[in-house]
């Protein structure tokens, strides 16, 4: 017959000490399951909408050369649309970071080794595996990236790496390399706010990294489907969405 002390010992490491090693392990950490929207009481709006800081990055003469050819439709150097060379004007895909600069919901959808998100912006999915993989190797570069992510404690560390160059880092027209690598630190910082610590990396385009921070808010809506529009109709309808109060800051 088994020692009941023993028995009450193994009980209770199991309950004391499970949770911290799930926690390191695959597939277990915070719930971010929901819909989220930028919040737009937690960030300026000199910049919300369109860089991840007021300041430029530091940019090498490569990447400097790039950026003084690019005509946004944000920043100080605004162009109107018709005379932009802003990608996601063509319907391309707008990249990882740039995706959370956008002013549309995104849902959070969990599984044990995947999380992924679906942008309401252009219907965009993106899958962060967290199941112990390394990055493939035998991809082309893609717009949004080859994601995976691992478990820290409650927070979800990803790395983003496999990005093509045809897109920008910012929607004020800063460019960035293939060897773009981008980290982000998720959290939830209150039960109704979600915070993204993102790192930017690249050695072609930037002299050092470039950090930002984008807050979210938990939503009670819908994504809906949104597809890419031409480019009068599409400036109409972001303006709409930018001056949307809804009840929601």
């Amino acid at each position: 017959m088994s020692n009941p002390m023993i028995m009450w010992a193994a009980v209770y490491v199991a309950a004391v000490y499970s949770p911290m090693i799930q926690s390191q392990g695959v597939g277990y950490g915070a719930d971010f399951s929901g819909v989220w929207s930028q919040d737009r009481g937690a960030q300026p709006e000199r910049f919300r909408n369109h860089a991840f800081t007021e300041e430029l990055p530091p940019m090498t003469e490569w990447a400097q050369e790039r950026f003084d050819q690019s005509k946004p439709t944000f920043g100080p150097r605004n162009v109107p649309v018709l005379e932009t060379n802003d990608p996601v004007y063509k319907c391309f895909p707008p990249g990882t970071p740039r995706v959370y600069l956008h002013p549309f919901p995104m849902e959070i959808i969990q599984t044990p080794d995947r999380v992924m998100m679906v942008f309401e912006y252009d219907h965009l999915i993106r899958q962060i595996y967290i199941d112990g993989r390394e990055h493939r190797t035998d991809l082309a570069p893609m717009w949004m990236g080859d994601s995976t992510g691992h478990w820290e404690g409650d927070v979800l560390v990803v790395e983003t790496v496999n990005l093509n160059d045809k897109t920008w880092t910012d929607r004020r027209g800063v460019p960035h390399s293939d060897q773009l690598r981008v980290i982000e630190r998720i959290r939830r910082i209150s039960d109704e706010n979600l915070q993204i610590d993102i790192t930017i990396e690249d050695p072609v385009a930037f002299t050092e990294p470039w950090v930002g921070t984008r807050i979210y808010r938990a939503v009670d809506w819908d994504v809906e489907e949104f597809i890419c529009m031409d480019n009068v109709n599409f400036e109409a309808f972001e303006q709409e969405v930018l001056n949307y109060d809804g009840g929601v800051n």
